[in-house]
Parts: structure tokens; C-alpha cells; sequence
């Protein structure tokens, strides 16, 4: 299945990680305007697509729409009208975005701890010392009295790294990390698979299905987590950056 990420989705899956942070204020907001009974401001909030549909999420979401058709054709159908189920297919199948990401923040993590011995729960916070390892390489094999010395020069005096040397590195990391994001399901759904995820988060959509719950704005805990690791980088650059 993951043979269809090749191609537009290299550019879809990138663009849905930037517009991840927006799907998540539109859906929080469509939480608190129906707990204060502005229910057609939520029902509106709750309907809008900010998310681009990957290739690999389509094949999930006919995948399943197809097994719901079977329970249908069984007498085993659920409550909600089809336009309903559609929709609630789609949300379904959009959590592998979100997964995707988390997996990529493992990634990362896993980077940043084997390398640096320090946290890096995205590519604010590799940034810096992928940057500063680069810098630090280059100035010592440009050092005019040789490597031995310059290695033993720089561990005293380290680069100095000038701004636009960080910025470029976080560019460069941030497409390296949504090739990872795009592809990241080759990983994310054997595991999910052997835990049992896929099949709990299924039978999660079938149950709310069944009750009809066709107006529900509920957001996906995988959609919270990885924009949890977003504050987190974004908290912990911000930390380093005001320590110096």
C-alpha cells in the first residue's frame, strides 16, 4: 500500500504537517462552541477539510468504507446516514497524519539522544546542534595548523554560529524529516497492527457509527500528541535560545 506515497504525497504530507496546528484550532474551537451551545458554528467549524487527502490515506478510507459496505450487506450496518459515514471515514483515515508526525518525533528523538545526548523532540531543537557539529567540522578542517590541533582548539573556543546558519539547517532537516512523515506508516502500522491499535481504532469508528454520533466533534488523542511535541520543541528552543 505505501508503494502510492511516491509521488504527489511527497508534497501533500509536508503541507499537512505545516496545516496540522490550524486543523487542531479549528477543532478545539468546534469543541468549546458546542459546549457553549453555538451548535451551528461548531457543526460549521467541524465540517471544514484543512487537511490535504494523501493517495495512502484514500486507499484506507475506501478500504474502509468497502468493510463497512460488507457489514451493511449482513444486516450489521451502522445508524448513520452516508454522507455521515463518508465523513467520519475520512476524519478516520486522516489520523495517519498525525501518526505519521509522532513517528517522526521518535525519529528525531532517537537522533538528537544517539548524536548529542540531549532531547529533540523536533527540528527546532535538532537545528541548533546539527548546525553547530557542521560549523564546528568545517572549522576544523579549514584550521591552518592542522585537524589534531584545531579539533583541540575548537573544544576550547567553539564556532560562533551566526543565525542564518541555524535557519538553513532547520530548513534542510525540515524536508529530510517529511520524507520520514510521508513513508513513516511502513513502521507505524506493522506496530499498530501487533498492539492491536488499527483494529481498537476501528471498532471505535464503528461503535460511534452505530450510535449515530454524526454530530459528535471529538479529536482524535494522535492529533493531540503530536502538536504536544510541537510546544514542547518549540518550548525547549526557546529555552536554549534564552540560556545561551
Amino acid at each position: 500500500m505505501h508503494h502510492a506515497a511516491f509521488g504527489v504525497d511527497l508534497l501533500r504530507a509536508p503541507t499537512n504537517v505545516v496545516l496540522a496546528p490550524v486543523f487542531l484550532v479549528t477543532r478545539l474551537t468546534a469543541i468549546v462552541a458546542r459546549a457553549l451551545r453555538f451548535d451551528k458554528v461548531a457543526h460549521w467549524l467541524s465540517r471544514r477539510k484543512i487537511l490535504f487527502e494523501t493517495t495512502t490515506s484514500r486507499q484506507v478510507a475506501n478500504a474502509t468504507t468497502a468493510f463497512i459496505a460488507h457489514l451493511n450487506s449482513l444486516g450489521l450496518g451502522v445508524a448513520a446516514p452516508p454522507d455521515v459515514v463518508e465523513r467520519k471515514v475520512a476524519d478516520y483515515a486522516g489520523v495517519r497524519n498525525a501518526v505519521g508526525e509522532i513517528m517522526t518525533t521518535i525519529v528525531v528523538l532517537i537522533v538528537g539522544y544517539m548524536f548529542f545526548r540531549t532531547a529533540t523532540p523536533g527540528v527546532i531543537s535538532l537545528a541548533e546542534p546539527v548546525a553547530q557539529l557542521r560549523a564546528q567540522s568545517t572549522a576544523i578542517e579549514q584550521f591552518p595548523l592542522g585537524q589534531g590541533l584545531g579539533r583541540m582548539y575548537y573544544e576550547v573556543f567553539p564556532t560562533v554560529l551566526a543565525p542564518w546558519q541555524v535557519v538553513t539547517t532547520g530548513v534542510v532537516l525540515l524536508m529530510l524529516t517529511s520524507i520520514v512523515t510521508t513513508f513513516a506508516g511502513v513502521v507505524a502500522d506493522p506496530i499498530q497492527v501487533l498492539t492491536g491499535t488499527h483494529r481498537r481504532r476501528l471498532m471505535n469508528l464503528l461503535r460511534r457509527l452505530d450510535a449515530d454520533q454524526i454530530e459528535s466533534s471529538g479529536l482524535a488523542r494522535e492529533h493531540v500528541a503530536a502538536r504536544l511535541s510541537d510546544f514542547s520543541d518549540m518550548a525547549l528552543g526557546l529555552w536554549r535560545m534564552l540560556r545561551g
